[in-house]
């Protein structure tokens, strides 16, 4: 047994275990045939063209119009705002094979919403989402009627200086049933930047 540099951490690292002898049956004929058919090929050893799997194409991407709702953080309003302008509710996950690729990124604008958020925009500015992901816009829901306190608005004017960002106004009736007819007075940009991808 041999001791790993994370000894302090998880104890003693045991070595990899040797692989055993493979058996007289997996082995090929002398010959070099392949097996008889009823046997499966060694492991690693080439298969028949017969039995080779026939290569995987991807499948052409299908990409929907419009725009993928993805929130920052829990509780951000995704669904309430898919539901308002329109577009895919892909909640806190990545947009899924046809969904659309244009990613609107929802998030309160409370200092844990504008946290969630700045590490979002981060991940797409380093290259970690998916392949074929962009981000469009960030959304700011009001997370309170009123102004901002000074250094929430600060982070507001941060996030602003990397990507466009959109605010959303505290709507009272939404905190009753979530649902409205139009989008409230305040989102016009928002609303033409949604009516532009359909």
């Amino acid at each position: 047994m041999r001791q790993g540099p994370e000894i302090w951490i998880r104890g003693p690292v045991a070595g990899p275990e040797p692989l055993p002898p493979p058996a007289a049956a997996d082995a090929l004929p002398a010959t070099g045939a392949p097996p008889a058919p009823d046997m499966p090929p060694a492991p690693g050893a080439p298969l028949p063209p017969a039995q080779a799997p026939a290569p995987v194409q991807a499948p052409a991407a299908a990409h929907a119009p419009g725009f993928s709702w993805i929130g920052a953080h829990g509780g951000a309003g995704v669904s309430t705002l898919a539901g308002v302008y329109g577009g895919r509710d892909c909640g806190q996950s990545w947009p899924g094979p046809g969904d659309p690729p244009s990613v609107l990124l929802v998030a309160r604008t409370h200092a844990a919403g504008l946290t969630a958020a700045g590490r979002a925009v981060e991940e797409f500015r380093l290259g970690r989402a998916p392949a074929g992901v962009r981000l469009d816009a960030v959304v700011l829901v009001a997370d309170a009627p009123g102004r901002l306190p000074r250094p929430l608005a600060q982070r507001v004017r941060l996030l602003e200086s990397a990507v466009d960002v959109h605010r959303v106004p505290w709507v009272p009736a939404w905190r009753l049933d979530g649902t409205q007819d139009a989008p409230p007075r305040g989102t016009e940009s928002l609303v033409s930047r949604v009516r532009r991808a359909h």
